[in-house]
């Protein structure tokens, strides 16, 4: 007769008692095929109700660990070839993470000052949303996403860079890299993509995952050239004409009614406009966006929310020209939205009262601070006469260059040992041709002045290294 301890249990009594059957099934203890008691012969042994063993039971059997037979009662079921757990609390396999970086300075990448984020604004709209909007938070969201968002990024777009759209034209997505994909589907993989060089490196780890082919095309002072897309032999362009990474140029109206002309020229060329913190053009207002003035449904335009906003919120967009936009509902209206209601409605409410002008504004003022104060750090340390501040009127980086023979990835790899993780220039190139030496990345959204003043010091330090190497 099976007796178990009732005298110290955490939760329901039918959990335990299923737990108790089951380990003692899984363990050999209960053989396949072996009768179970009764119910009320369990009960009646145990001190507890026949309720309470029907529904242990009635567990076990959806389970497959015990079967029944009509007028006879409970067996244990057969599990012979089935794969038993460990009977450890913890299991380790060998997987292989990558590794992190610990560095205490980094300048690679943008953080966000989380005094910056508006809390308590977010936090009210999302409060709202959840006791007003309660059927709609059910409701499955449309593959392009919710009508209310697109209808305030219309709104946004129209206001603050001159664009006209129709909210149908818009796809509401969690990320770029998301998005790209949904291009890539829509334009097919046989397309030739350009991309700038030196650029984004994860742009072509994105395309090459989706087995599409890739072609680098160099910039001059005025960003991604006609010349190169004819000699690449491409069919996208892939360009961020507003403020290019690494490099921060800004493509002139000039050279991008070349790249329209380009795309113009032969059917089934598109440009993809990647404008990914157009908000933050710092001195002057921004340039027209190309789909703005492109008359031949030739350009989709990208932009997203991690950089005015936040990265972790994961709400980005593009708009298509209206024949690739009736594609998109004929071919693939069955994709689901990735980003949830709840974020959508709480995001629309805060574009459509105005909330994100003001923010875009504080921040952008907060963003010219920041970095007339960390090019004056950097400019009085005692790196200063080394070194060169080449910058643009926009975005969140900006250039150093360095007078140093030292090869870049010297320079990285001596500072990592610092604890000062920076990227060279030259790492976005895709080819040798490296025209721009010694140029490091700054980005200085998150930085304080105290942080840069070390980590010049530390460079100092390691071009001072240099010296000693040449002295030997």
């Amino acid at each position: 007769m099976l007796t178990y301890d009732f005298e110290h249990i955490d939760g329901p009594i039918y959990e335990y008692l299923y737990r108790c059957i089951k380990n003692d099934i899984l363990s050999g203890k209960l053989k396949p095929d072996e009768k179970l008691p009764s119910k009320r012969m369990f009960a009646n042994n145990n001190g507890i109700s026949t309720i309470t063993i029907q529904n242990a039971y009635d567990q076990l059997i959806s389970e497959g660990y015990v079967y029944t037979k009509k007028r006879k009662g409970y067996y244990v079921a057969n599990l012979e070839g089935v794969m038993r757990p460990v009977a450890a609390e913890e299991v380790h396999y060998d997987i292989e993470l990558p590794k992190s970086e610990d560095v205490e300075y980094d300048f690679s990448r943008n953080g966000i000052n989380p005094d910056n984020f508006p809390f308590t604004v977010w936090t009210r709209l999302s409060r709202e949303v959840m006791s007003i909007r309660k059927d709609d938070l059910m409701t499955i969201s449309p593959p392009t996403g919710v009508r209310e968002l697109r209808e305030a990024i219309v709104e946004h777009l129209k206001s603050f860079r001159g664009m006209l759209v129709d909210p149908n034209q818009i796809v509401v997505d969690a990320g770029t890299e998301y998005l790209y994909g949904l291009v890539i589907q829509l334009l097919g993989k046989n397309r030739k993509f350009a991309i700038e060089n030196p650029g984004y490196r994860k742009l072509t780890w994105i395309y090459r995952q989706r087995d599409v082919e890739c072609r680098f095309v160099s910039l001059d002072e005025n960003g991604m050239t006609v010349d190169g897309l004819e000699e690449s032999g491409a069919d996208v362009a892939h360009i961020c004409p507003n403020h290019h990474f690494p490099t921060g140029i800004t493509m002139p109206a000039g050279r991008r009614h070349e790249i329209l002309s380009w795309a113009n020229e032969k059917e089934g060329r598109y440009i993809i406009e990647d404008d990914y913190d157009s908000e933050f053009r710092l001195e002057r207002k921004p340039i027209p966006t190309l789909f703005s003035v492109d008359g031949c449904e030739k350009v989709i335009y990208m932009n997203t929310f991690s950089k005015s906003l936040t990265p972790t919120i994961r709400i980005s967009y593009m708009i298509l020209p209206v024949h690739l936009a009736n594609r998109f509902y004929r071919e693939m209206f069955f994709y689901a939205c990735t980003v949830s209601n709840f974020e959508q409605y709480t995001l629309a409410q805060f574009i459509s009262r105005g909330y994100f002008e003001k923010h875009i504004n504080r921040m952008r003022l907060y963003y010219i601070r920041q970095r007339r104060k960390i090019i004056d750090v950097i400019r009085s340390s005692d790196l200063g006469e080394e070194c060169r501040i080449i910058e643009n009127d926009s975005g969140l980086h900006f250039l150093v260059q360095l007078d140093t023979e030292l090869p870049d990835l010297t320079v990285e790899e001596r500072l990592q040992e610092k604890g000062v993780k920076i990227r060279a220039l030259s790492d976005y190139y895709f080819t040798e041709e490296n025209t721009r030496q010694h140029c490091f990345i700054v980005n200085y959204s998150n930085l304080n002045e105290n942080e840069v003043l070390q980590v010049m010091e530390l460079i100092r330090q390691t071009l001072n290294e240099e010296d000693c190497d040449n002295t030997f």
